[in-house]
């Protein structure tokens, strides 16, 4: 806007005029107005009555004008990704390894699992550390590589010995039962144990026999005495 112009077209020229930008709050008008109309006031040397005009004019219509907030997007957060994390399996999968669904910080993940993993040992997948730790199963432990499985058996073949199958927690196992493992209730069946992985060694199973108590049968002798009686009838 030039001297002696007596009008303010347009907010863009009223804010040109007092020399302020776009979203200028009241105090920054305030203060630009009184800069404005001391230069221009006609009492002063070099002052011009039509263009104090124009200040005065400028500093209502910004004032009238409806301010527009500014908006900032959203910040947004970045998701945690996590980088470690600990990974609880049985002695089933620490002996045979296998596949493993989880979800970990909305990813979902498949692992495949080594046979032979050991506490503490280490599986990583897309950029993420699991510790492996063991859960607590009494019939079937890991102690090292060592595998502590429970085998219960009938209180008869027990007496008997020989080469018999057991139950165990992960499935049967054909054994030689001395007489003097049955008598102290545990087999030893070396390098049977959690195969070996990396440094680690194969290490050796250890069956805890237990007999059956009174009254109680075996699953094979129930399913014997059944198949008997349907032969016989």
């Amino acid at each position: 806007m030039t001297a002696g112009s007596s009008s303010v077209p347009s907010l863009q020229a009223a804010r040109a005029i007092l020399g302020v930008a776009p979203g200028a709050d009241e105090r920054e008008l305030r203060a630009a107005y009184r800069e404005a109309a001391k230069r221009a006031h006609p009492d002063r040397p070099g002052g011009d009555a039509a263009l104090f005009r124009d200040v005065l004019a400028a500093y209502r219509l910004l004032q009238d004008a409806p301010t527009r907030p500014i908006h900032f997007p959203p910040a947004v957060a970045e998701p945690v990704r996590v980088e470690q994390a600990t990974l609880r399996i049985d002695a089933a999968l620490a002996f045979a390894g296998g596949s493993l669904d989880l979800t970990l910080d909305a990813r979902k993940l498949r692992l495949t699992l080594p046979a032979g993993l050991r506490e503490n040992d280490k599986v990583r997948v897309e950029n993420v550390t699991f510790r492996v730790a063991l859960e607590h199963d009494p019939d079937a432990l890991v102690r090292g590589g060592d595998l502590w499985l429970t085998a219960r058996l009938d209180a008869r073949a027990l007496a008997e010995g020989g080469r018999i199958e057991v139950a165990t927690a992960l499935g049967p196992r054909l054994v030689w039962i001395s007489t003097k493992a049955a008598a102290r209730g545990l087999v030893r069946l070396p390098g049977q144990g959690l195969p070996a992985r990396g440094p680690h060694r194969a290490g050796d199973l250890f069956l805890r026999l237990e007999a059956l108590g009174d009254g109680v049968e075996s699953a094979a002798r129930s399913q014997l005495k059944r198949f008997a009686a349907a032969w016989a009838a």
